[in-house]
């Protein structure tokens, strides 16, 4: 009987151990040797962005043109399950759990910080800094980065783990999307190696995340509080916080991560309504229409651009360092879509996933973005001077929300947004990578387990943020177009798993409703028979 057993956990031996080994090794190296870690991962990052910035360009294109053509295909009505399943969330709960999973903590970090940097200092140097065709040139890089590209790196990993697990009967691990490749070869040493990486990349995309959230709560805590913006403050905050995170996963998917999705959503809309109601009301609501058209007239030329004749290195530092990012959290948040989504068709599942979140996004940049030009242009200013010539890009909200009534309050509100965001993708990356590593695969795994791995998203975001030579937000960019780079190229291997196993599906024919033809006849009368007809 293996330890692992006596303890009373159920996982994969080999998947277990060997992950948390490697992770305890990285967490021990950044302390122990931090600045020949520092230039490892410098080093590195700095090759991959100038040398294959083209490649995760282009990749991330490629793939949202294959979902949509997915979606859209014959292959679009196979549903993810079998054929009498339901979806067991309604549609505005499935929104709410994916979104608070997703990028929640990234539109309240960058609402504000990523428009004003690029309105200020815009990507192309075609037009002057902070006129309206700079504003407009911001939007569209905004929305570019946060709009359906950014959801694609996490709707492909999704409807393949939900395809394979519900609709083949595999379990959920990145491992049983490459099945139609290696056969039962997944549950042998390639799976395994698979797996262990997809559960390195689950914690440390997450902890760069936390990482994230934490620099932006303490800077909401600095401009309320007067509290000492430092590591020693983060490296409590992270504390604080896993801890809220492992009594989410006590509690399970439907009471914790459910609920706490749900008042998220809520308080979310709630920031973004009082902003569109004490702001400048009709300029937003005219510019977040506008802002559509500008997001669909810039898609398809940013979605191939990549700098050629500019060659300034903006898009490694901004472009590549999102992508590479998202990637690595996208094993987490696909398995955690598709364990929400059972049920649903493969064209639901991709349009819910593409469409629900991308508007919500356009509308949340444009009503925040289209606020903090105004702020700048027509109003005290300033924002540029925080985001831009101070570099507190954490602050950026704060010093945004400082221009509304009751800036306190609603400071401190998004404060608690941003903490219950935090704790949504914590708890959420707990039970995705439990998932990854244990046997059982109806989830119903020992809590011990799932809160060991809440807590090791928060070890090693700790130590991003403060066992590094440099500034937090650059060792945790750093970090993850590294640790990135694996997981992008497996996408590709994705795409074309899944589309060999649809060749073998029988794909239920398309119900046609044909309409109903009312056909009137004239009325025949029959004839009279003589009087004296024999009956």
């Amino acid at each position: 009987m293996s330890l692992l057993n006596r303890l009373g956990l159920r996982t994969d031996p080999v998947i277990f151990s060997v992950s948390v080994a490697l992770t305890v090794l990285f967490v021990g190296a950044s302390i122990l040797f931090t600045a020949p870690v520092d230039a490892l991962f410098g080093t590195v990052s700095a090759w991959i962005i100038t040398n294959l910035g083209w490649f995760y360009i282009l990749g991330v294109t490629t793939f949202l043109i294959f979902l949509i053509w997915i979606c859209f295909s014959r292959y679009g009505r196979i549903r993810l399950g079998r054929e009498g399943d339901r979806p067991e969330y309604s549609r505005l709960t499935w929104f709410a759990m994916l979104f608070a999973a997703g990028i929640g903590t990234i539109l309240m970090f960058w609402g504000v910080a990523e428009p004003i940097s690029h309105f200020a200092n815009p990507p192309r140097n075609d037009v002057a800094p902070q006129s309206v065709p700079a504003a407009e040139q911001a939007m569209g890089y905004t929305l570019y980065h946060f709009g359906l590209h950014t959801w694609t790196i996490f709707c492909l990993p999704a409807v393949c783990f939900a395809y394979f697990a519900y609709r083949r009967g595999l379990p959920m691990r990145v491992s049983s999307i490459f099945h139609p490749f290696l056969g039962d070869r997944i549950h042998g040493p390639i799976g395994r190696a698979i797996d262990i990486l997809a559960v390195l990349g689950t914690v440390f995309g997450v902890a760069v995340s936390l990482g994230l959230g934490t620099l932006q709560i303490n800077s909401g805590l600095a401009a309320l509080f007067g509290v000492e913006f430092s590591k020693p403050v983060q490296v409590l905050l992270i504390t604080v916080t896993t801890a809220l995170a492992t009594t989410s996963v006590a509690l399970g998917l439907d009471r914790g991560i459910k609920r706490l999705s749900d008042i998220n959503i809520a308080l979310a809309v709630g920031l973004l309504l009082f902003i569109l109601a004490t702001g400048s009301t009709l300029y937003l609501i005219r510019g977040t229409i506008e802002m559509v058209g500008v997001y669909l007239g810039w898609l398809v030329p940013l979605a191939f651009w990549n700098d050629t004749f500019g060659d300034t290195g903006w898009q490694g530092t901004w472009t590549v360092f999102y992508w590479a990012w998202t990637i690595t959290w996208a094993p987490f948040v696909g398995i955690f879509i598709a364990r929400i989504s059972k049920g649903r068709t493969i064209r639901e599942f991709v349009l819910g996933v593409l469409g629900l979140p991308t508007a919500f996004t356009v509308v949340w940049f444009s009503v925040f973005g289209l606020s903090a030009f105004d702020i700048e242009r027509n109003g005290p200013g300033g924002l540029v001077q925080t985001v831009v010539v101070e570099g507190d890009i954490p602050g950026a909200l704060f010093a945004f929300l400082s221009n509304f009534p009751l800036a306190t309050a609603v400071s401190a509100l998004s404060v608690l947004i941003v903490i219950i965001f935090f704790t949504t993708s914590a708890d959420s990356a707990a039970l995705v990578v439990d998932m990854l590593v244990s046997r059982d695969e109806e989830g119903t795994t020992p809590v011990r387990q799932r809160v060991f791995w809440a807590i090791t998203s928060g070890v090693v975001a700790a130590t991003l943020i403060t066992a590094t030579g440099q500034s937090g937000l650059e060792a945790l960019s750093e970090v993850v177009t590294v640790i990135g780079l694996p997981f992008f190229a497996m996408g590709f291997l994705m795409m074309a798993a899944l589309l060999r196993s649809l060749n073998s599906e029988t794909v239920p024919p398309a119900v046609h409703r044909l309409p109903t033809l009312h056909v009137h006849l004239p009325r025949q009368r029959m004839p009279r028979l003589p009087r004296h007809h024999p009956r």
